[in-house]
């Protein structure tokens, strides 16, 4: 679950045998349709995974995609029993991993929204001064007190790191550590009870 939020094993979206549907098929087919990827990468109403990873087709194959365009927001944050996740996507999912194991999977949920076109607005900012990391993914985040920003973007994979006090203190990170806040104390008050989270880290 963790690895599959940031979209960088393509070949762990292919389904697992039967034949290929929907967006599936386009992202998927060989030799690759690129009118059709690039259709599938731009409609807003597909999940935001399935964005990414058509955008990641077209620059895989060579094809120049627009940039800057914002589809996941993952924030990581390490706590002494392990490490606590929170992801966004475009269309309005979100995923918690909390570190003591529970999942949390939110789909079409309306009250959480809001909450999730905030984190947006607030990475917006973020995204257009720093550029896509050109290096394979780092492994996890260790050492309590910080955190870890990932944004899956057209162009690739952006990501900001420091210390939880210094990222709230920035003018640009605090105001997004304050949306993860918000709308994680949505996901937990719509889930199962979760302790010991971000929110701890946070606070």
């Amino acid at each position: 679950m963790y690895n599959l939020l940031f979209c960088d094993d393509f070949a762990a979206f292919r389904p697992a045998g039967g034949e290929l549907k929907g967006p599936f098929a386009t992202l998927f087919t060989e030799p690759p349709a690129v009118a059709d990827l690039e259709a599938l990468a731009g409609d807003p109403r597909q999940e935001g995974r399935i964005r990414y990873l058509a955008f990641s087709r077209l620059r895989t194959i060579g094809q120049a995609v627009r940039p800057k365009t914002l589809l996941g927001v993952i924030t990581e944050v390490p706590l002494p029993q392990g490490l606590d996740v929170l992801a966004a996507y475009s269309e309005g999912g979100v995923r918690y991993l909390n570190q003591s194991g529970k999942i949390a999977v939110l789909e079409g949920v309306a009250a959480i929204q809001p909450l999730v076109q905030q984190l947006f607005a607030a990475s917006a900012g973020i995204v257009d001064r720093i550029g896509p990391w050109d290096k394979s993914r780092l492994p996890p985040p260790a050492g309590t007190g910080s955190v870890r920003l990932t944004f899956l973007v057209s162009d690739g994979l952006y990501f900001g790191q420091g210390a939880m006090r210094t990222m709230q203190d920035d003018a640009a990170a605090g105001p997004l550590i304050s949306c993860v806040t918000a709308l994680l104390k949505a996901v937990v008050q719509l889930s199962i009870p979760l302790s010991s989270t971000l929110l701890d880290e946070a606070s």
